[in-house]
């Protein structure tokens, strides 16, 4: 009798570590995700807004197409690559055009201190950013008038100055509203519906 019990105290554990570990395999939905842009969520469970008003991610509207073939599809000229990253030129303040590369694991728009001096940006404060290799490093935070990339416009757009990139990145704070489809020589940016 000890011996049978021995087997279901052991079939009882090994049956609880694979409910366990299926319930851990399933499927859970994750409320963050629903929702594009900026937010918080109250103790309520409401969902506040902050795209515009506080992050200022993303234009309120689309921008008409600079495919006239396709509405709300842009296609930007891929100039070159660097380490296989997609290399474009991007205006900023209407005046002033930069190569960048097309960053899709960036959060925001990070620009040179190159770039920031010959678009006067004026810092108004740090942001500390976590690099690709894990590094935490302090950057100068500004903001510019506008951003275009092949007629997609953003504007009053925040970028942060890296102290050490030679080249500057276009990451999500830019295209975060749109599907991005990296071709051999193009970038269609395709508006969200």
């Amino acid at each position: 009798m000890i011996q049978t019990i021995s087997i279901n105290s052991y079939s009882l554990k090994l049956s609880l570590i694979l409910l366990l570990t299926g319930s851990l395999l399933s499927v859970i939905p994750v409320k963050a995700q629903e929702y594009p842009g900026c937010f918080i969520r109250e103790r309520s469970g409401d969902v506040v807004n902050l795209t515009q008003s506080v992050c200022n991610l993303f234009p309120t509207s689309a921008p008409l197409s600079a495919n006239p073939t396709t509405p709300g599809v842009f296609q930007i000229p891929i100039k070159r690559r660097e380490a296989g990253i997609p290399v474009i030129d991007v205006n900023f303040n209407g005046q002033n055009t930069f190569e960048m590369l097309l960053d899709t694991g960036a959060s925001g728009v990070v620009i040179t201190p190159r770039m920031a001096t010959a678009l006067a940006v004026q810092p108004y404060g740090n942001l500390p950013i976590s690099t690709a290799s894990d590094q935490l490093i302090n950057q100068q935070v500004g903001r510019v008038n506008s951003i275009d990339v092949g007629g997609l416009e953003m504007r009053d757009v925040e970028v942060s100055i890296s102290p050490v990139l030679e080249i500057g990145l276009l990451g999500q704070g830019f295209f975060g509203n749109y599907d991005i489809t990296i071709k051999q020589d193009v970038i269609e940016f395709r508006a969200r519906t």
